[in-house]
């Protein structure tokens, strides 16, 4: 065999090999898990975290590669070398998004890594929807886009409520037990072919919102904190060191733009190439079909926040792009491109305007329009509280959450300075008050 020669996932390997994919956003791929299996796959989630992955990933990726790929190569590597699997029935997966990011390249370092561990033979799936790689034994159906897009709804509702229900909850843990329970019933109604026509979606998604409602809350005033970046480090505790964790111990609330907005951001982008740069018709009608149901279930994810006033409801991804007209242009599209600059003027807009942009070494659009755009957002909102953050292998926990304490004792006096005053006593109440206090 060649150095670095592909090994292709064919049919019979799907019968048992096992499939092990990175985690990233734990709530989405818990469920996009069992949309996989119910096609006939064994995949499995990885859960390995902690220092010894951040090693296997230096060991096999260079250092100045972004931050991300290390992480995920490491993440791999350190499950290879676990002892928990037969390394003669194991595949890995990993996306490729075929654009300038070097997401598009994680995969030949997947390889590289895995030669130099002597572990060519392993197969490695490309998921990508750009025809780059084929495999016999893995090939994507309409039907599940459809559902893994379907189960990313799911997915963002569940952690927009509750990251809005949790800071408040009365009893401790019930709004973490609710999503477990969702994300169990959800998965059982995939394993039975339901939860995916438009009836069901829009009927189940308002079963969500309605049971995060109930759950009794103490209305008090809490900071309120967005958190931006490069898409791995903004969801992934392992990428970012338990950031939304840490957040909620320092008693905030959190605001997490969902997964949906990003796919949309995509598909919209491979629109606009079309239009400028030419393609078949054929390839446009079926992308726009793609767009114009990404728009719709976005629509029924928003319709399901709006049940209850208790619920800040994001903005739909038409306002984001509106957003950013004039701030940057929409050629910036590398990474999370324009997108990033617009969840940032969208969480300010939504009243979150405490915000930790997350940025992994290595990622420079992230940087461009993370790091870059935040003089131009406080020149349009003065009142923005931006912090970037840096994530890579040296960076220490301590200093990161340092320098986001520094600002949210900036979010505190904010939010000090806006409670109107109590005003002061006058006779009758002061008379009533020692009475009150005896009762």
């Amino acid at each position: 065999m060649e150095k670095f020669e592909r090994v292709e996932f064919t049919k019979e390997m799907k019968k048992d090999y096992t499939i092990l994919i990175p985690n990233m956003a734990d709530i989405h791929f818990r469920l996009l898990v069992k949309v996989f299996q119910d096609y006939g796959y064994h995949i499995e989630l990885l859960t390995n975290t902690g220092r010894a992955v951040v090693d296997e990933g230096l060991k096999y990726v260079h250092n100045d590669t972004c931050y991300p790929a290390l992480l995920v190569i490491g993440q791999m590597m350190d499950a290879l070398h676990s002892g928990k699997y037969d390394l003669n029935k194991t595949a890995l997966m990993i996306t490729q998004t075929g654009g300038g990011c070097r997401a598009s390249n994680y995969i030949h370092l997947l390889r590289k890594a895995l030669e130099k561990a002597g572990l060519s033979h392993i197969p490695v799936i490309s998921v990508n929807l750009s025809g780059l790689e084929k495999n016999s034994g893995f090939h994507f159906t309409l039907t599940m886009i459809r559902k893994a897009l379907g189960a990313l709804a799911y997915g963002d509702l569940l952690m927009l409520l509750r990251n809005q229900t949790r800071p408040y909850e009365q009893n401790a843990g019930e709004s973490d037990a609710l999503t477990t329970q969702w994300v169990g019933k959800l998965t059982d109604l995939f394993r039975r072919g339901k939860g995916f026509t438009a009836k069901e979606m829009r009927g189940y998604l308002a079963q969500i919102s309605d049971d995060f409602a109930k759950v009794p809350i103490v209305k008090k005033q809490k900071v309120r904190v967005g958190v931006v970046g490069e898409i791995y480090v903004k969801y992934s505790p392992l990428g970012n060191n338990h950031l939304e964790k840490f957040l909620f111990e320092q008693g905030c609330e959190t605001m997490v733009p969902g997964i949906l907005g990003f796919m949309l951001f995509k598909v919209d982008n491979r629109l606009e190439d079309i239009k400028l740069y030419g393609g078949s018709r054929a390839k446009y009608t079926v992308i726009n079909a793609l767009m114009q149901y990404l728009v719709k279930i976005e629509g029924y994810f928003l319709e399901a926040a709006r049940r209850h006033d208790r619920f800040v409801v994001p903005s739909p991804y038409a306002h984001l792009k509106k957003l950013v007209r004039g701030v940057i242009g929409y050629g910036s599209k590398m990474g999370e491109g324009w997108l990033l600059t617009a969840e940032m003027l969208e969480l300010i807009e939504c009243g979150y305007g405490n915000i930790v942009c997350t940025q992994p070494f290595g990622c420079l659009p992230n940087h461009i329009v993370g790091k870059g755009m935040i003089r131009r957002i406080r020149a349009l909102h003065p009142e923005a509280n931006i912090v970037p953050i840096d994530y890579d292998p040296g960076a220490t926990k301590v200093n990161q959450e340092n320098r986001i304490k520094l600002m949210l004792a900036v979010a505190a006096e904010n939010l000090a300075a806006k409670k109107p005053k109590t005003p002061a006593a006058g006779p009758a109440e002061e008379a009533a008050a020692p009475a009150a206090l005896a009762q």
